[in-house]
């Protein structure tokens, strides 16, 4: 992996490199099939102003809590009010996933992309291990097959 970037803008387009501290990533990948068109389909055209405040607010804490290696404040961010909730019924057992994750002493993570992948950030290798082992632990009941991987965030560089 490289790094952590936030597109800013695409047009023009402006990419930002964002500092961050030592972070590991767990990903489940299940082998099923999320349409990308289907997952948008799901999505309201149209958020609160309620729910825009507070998902805005966790992208802030969350920028901030990268920028002031602040694990706490990157825990307490990484809760999607606006499409989690939306998205999730397209991945099979994800809140009680999410739930094991966090178990485990996962910092809190969520969908990537328009799934079916599931991502969850730890402060070390060993707890992003023992998040890993979960996910496994609650998947493998599923008769689903999946894939994990475990692996550290890399600084890289920001390319376009």
């Amino acid at each position: 992996m490289g790094g952590i970037t936030l597109v800013r803008t695409v047009d023009p387009l402006d990419v930002l490199s964002i500092p961050f501290p030592p972070l590991y990533v767990t990903v489940i990948h299940p082998h099923i099939e999320v349409k990308t068109s289907e997952a948008r389909s799901l999505l309201s055209p149209e958020v609160s102003l309620k729910l825009a405040v507070k998902q805005w607010a966790n992208v802030a804490g969350l920028v901030t809590g990268l920028h002031q290696s602040d694990y706490g404040l990157i825990a307490r961010s990484l809760e999607d009010f606006i499409v989690e909730p939306q998205r999730s019924k397209l991945i099979p057992n994800f809140y009680p996933l999410k739930k094991v994750c966090l178990d485990a002493g996962a910092l809190g993570g969520g969908i990537s992309g328009a799934g079916p992948s599931v991502f969850m950030f730890s402060e070390t290798r060993e707890r992003a291990l023992a998040v890993e082992d979960a996910m496994k632990q609650l998947y493998v009941r599923t008769g689903i097959p999946f894939l994990t991987y475990v692996s550290t965030i890399g600084k890289g560089v920001v390319q376009v």
